[in-house]
């Protein structure tokens, strides 16, 4: 069980930076938040390919969910 929660912590972290990557300008957001974002767009990304594929997503599609999590971020944040 600790094994599979810091497994998760650590992908997500992986995947929140990717995300925060693809995402151009400063993302102020500290290290807990990148790792939810990653959890939150590798769920995505399974969700995603698994009605499009049949399959779960792979990292691209968690990746790319975790950039759409960080514009919506972002976007919430900016003044219109």
């Amino acid at each position: 069980m600790i094994l599979f929660i810091l497994g998760l912590v650590l992908s997500g972290l992986i995947v929140g930076a990717l995300g925060r990557l693809a995402i151009p300008g400063p993302n102020p957001m500290g290290i807990g938040m990148t790792i939810l974002v990653g959890i939150g767009g590798s769920f995505l990304g399974g969700l995603v390919g698994n009605l499009l594929f049949g399959r779960p997503g792979g990292l691209i599609l968690s990746v790319a969910g975790a950039a759409l999590i960080v514009w919506l971020i972002e976007r919430s944040r900016t003044p219109a």
